[in-house]
């Protein structure tokens, strides 16, 4: 229904009762919010019958489009069965065959799977079982309670996902309820913090991972990483070799690996899983995001025997994993993720998205000239384009300029969704999106850019004050 006195009513209720996440509220109050109804393929509508590209996957969830019937019809047939049944004590049908289908395609070794409901939880169990793990092991072992993190990374938002994260701005202010890790810093070849270049480097920014394992994994529970793609810290790529490097220092140096694959898992970096680029083998992974298709929130974390084996034990020796959710294996969420998995087999999404991302590659590659492109970082279908004041210096844009949200006030007005990271412009399409309306992003992305760094007199209009957090987004 278009009226637009229902969308001001609706646009003057957020702005009254809503908190938005990551979302400066004095600014988002100045204007009227965006708001969308429906969605179509890659397509969003709002309220007054507006299309918009979404190049984001509506925050990085979205792989086959919006309205994917198949994934309709698994919704819908799973309520005629049941909504909700919990798991304690008692299993259902969709996580059970779901648990088996993720065995079945995650990297080889992981055994077990245990749900929750948002990358962070995911997280979060994973680095209480790799905690509780070497606790359960017992002796010199139980010395083994602290972490080890990339800088620039980025876990979640709760508070063990946000000490094992690498990014100031979001995680500075909580510093006094976190726990102490060790960090190293991020492996970035565009701002390489050893002034190197690759290949000649030959991956020495791994190094310091190395000499923090050397001196301190008696007291390492694990490393943890955003494999191939630190993505909220900027879509910054791992150089070729470094995964593999950090997977067999942490087996050389006895600590396990976490790998977050919430944002990299299920198809965006070219592979189901981001550690399959290089033949990498966690102890523990979490996913989400993508697991639904972008339909529903569910989440999992999958451990390998030798981790899971460690828990086992008599009713009172409590090696249990207390750990769970009301929601936890959601048969709703499980069946529409069933539906997904299918999806990837019968239209076969990861064969047919290999040409699409050389051809993604090949249009990007005219705008790497432009003056204020800095770089473009591309693995699969994740994108990130650095825009600079000066390339040769590259030195940043202001957080005043707020340069990314006034391009992705500009490419809003062209009928794009962006969500930036600071000065870093992020593409992400669903997976399903084709060769056509990859066109139309990225000269979308290009005009945006252009016309707001190119513009000396450039200034945001009101309506672009409504774009509303710091100068660094990222998804929640």
């Amino acid at each position: 229904m278009i009226s637009r006195a229902r969308t001001q009513r609706l646009q003057a209720e957020d702005r009254r009762y809503l908190w938005h996440p990551f979302t400066q509220q004095r600014d988002w109050e100045k204007a009227p919010p965006l708001i969308i109804e429906h969605g179509e393929g890659v397509y969003l509508e709002d309220t007054r019958g507006r299309r918009y590209l979404d190049a984001v996957s509506s925050l990085w969830v979205n792989l086959h489009g919006h309205r994917k019937p198949a994934l309709d019809s698994a919704l819908k047939a799973q309520l005629t069965q049941i909504a909700h049944s919990t798991m304690l004590g008692l299993s259902n049908v969709p996580a059970i065959e779901l648990a088996k289908k993720l065995v079945q395609i995650a990297p080889h070794g992981l055994t077990r799977v245990f749900y929750s409901d948002n990358g962070s939880t995911a997280v979060e169990v994973a680095l209480k079982m790799a905690f509780q793990y070497w606790q359960l092991k017992g002796g010199a072992y139980q010395k083994k309670a602290k972490f080890l993190h990339l800088g620039q990374s980025y876990h979640g938002d709760t508070l063990g996902a946000v000490s094992v994260g690498g990014i100031s701005l979001f995680h500075e202010r909580y510093k006094p309820l976190l726990f102490s890790t060790f960090d190293v810093h991020p492996p970035s070849c565009y701002r390489c913090p050893l002034g190197l270049v690759f290949p000649k480097c030959r991956v020495s920014c791994a190094d310091s991972v190395e000499e923090i394992l050397k001196r301190h994994h008696e007291e390492i529970a694990a490393i943890i990483v955003e494999p191939m793609v630190l993505a909220a810290g900027g879509m910054l790529t791992m150089p070729p070799g470094y995964l593999r490097r950090v997977r067999r220092l942490a087996s050389r140096y006895g600590v396990l690996l976490i790998a977050d694959e919430v944002a990299t898992g299920f198809g965006r970096t070219g592979r189901m899983f981001a550690c399959e680029h290089e033949a990498v083998r966690p102890d523990l992974m979490a996913i989400s995001k993508g697991l639904t298709g972008g339909y529903l929130p569910l989440a999992a974390t999958l451990a390998t025997e030798r981790v899971y084996r460690q828990f086992l034990g008599r009713y009172e020796e409590f090696k249990t994993f207390f750990h769970g959710h009301s929601y936890t294996g959601n048969p709703l969420a499980c069946a529409v993720a069933l539906a997904n998995l299918a999806v990837f087999e019968r239209e076969r999404t990861l064969e047919k998205l290999q040409p699409k991302i050389a051809a993604l590659r090949k249009m990007l590659r005219p705008l790497s000239e432009h003056a204020h492109v800095g770089d473009i970082r591309q693995l699969g279908f994740m994108v990130g384009i650095e825009l600079v004041r000066d390339r040769v210096t590259k030195e940043p844009y202001s957080l005043e300029q707020r340069v990314g949200m006034c391009v992705a006030d500009e490419a809003r007005r062209l009928g794009l969704i962006l969500r930036p990271l600071g000065h870093i412009i992020v593409l992400m399409p669903p997976l399903s999106t084709s060769l056509s309306e990859l066109g139309k992003m990225v000269r979308i992305i290009t005009e945006a850019i252009r016309r707001v760094t190119d513009g000396r007199n450039y200034r945001p209009s009101l309506s672009r004050a409504r774009v509303r957090v710091t100068s660094a987004d990222t998804p929640s």
